[in-house]
């Protein structure tokens, strides 16, 4: 079955590979699964055959036969559970990688998200750079716990696994902050999973779409 996914016609990233259909290309080239892309628009994610497939108009879903998801974070962990290469193979494994998914999406990114939003959408409030500060202090207090557990070590848990992916795309967006920079082992982790064959090939197919909506 033809696995179908959607991704934005004109990223607001700008090919920087920070939207979310990235975290699922990067996962179905992890597992070495061929995978077709529907462009969207916000327009037509709007539109009711979108929302079918995504209750609140977002990007990405994923299609397999009879099976619709919706969340990256799901469709990252179904692929991980489906296909190998994503989970460890040990029960205990299993559970500390999805652990680790589950802490990339809810503890860490919640405030870089945040963080990012704010530099696009709060600039003229009065209370920009407080709100900018205390976001910040967030992000580092995250990153302080995060860098501790890393010590020395190439990934999170043993062997690179969707928790290192989810991890690496939550951090990716820190890139224009410098804040990563303050955090050198975090910098070289996240450039060890960027310089991943599968990471590349999801960067590319994903960035070409941008160019050819730019070409256009």
């Amino acid at each position: 079955m033809t696995i179908t996914i959607t991704a934005f016609e004109r990223s607001p990233d700008r090919g920087r590979g920070l939207a979310r259909d990235m975290r699922v290309r990067w996962a179905l080239e992890e597992a070495g699964q061929p995978y077709e892309v529907r462009l969207v628009t916000f327009e037509t994610m709007k539109e009711p055959a979108h929302l079918a497939r995504q209750p609140f108009g977002q990007i990405p879903t994923y299609e397999e036969g009879d099976l619709t998801l919706f969340e990256s974070g799901a469709i990252v962990l179904h692929i991980a559970e489906r296909h190998g290469g994503l989970l460890p193979g040990d029960a205990d494994g299993r559970a500390r990688a999805i652990a680790w998914m589950f802490a990339a999406l809810n503890t860490v990114e919640t405030p870089i998200f945040e963080h990012s939003l704010a530099r696009i959408l709060e600039r003229d409030e009065p209370w920009y750079e407080q709100r900018l500060r205390a976001l910040e202090g967030s992000i580092r207090r995250r990153l302080d716990s995060l860098a501790a557990h890393l010590g020395d070590a190439d990934w999170l848990d043993g062997a690179f696994s969707a928790g290192d992916l989810l991890m690496v795309s939550v951090l990716l967006r820190l890139k224009s902050s410098n804040i990563l920079d303050d955090y050198p082992s975090l910098a070289a982790y996240v450039a060890r999973a960027e310089a991943r064959p599968a990471y590349q090939r999801a960067f590319a197919a994903q960035l070409a779409v941008f160019q050819a909506a730019s070409a256009g």
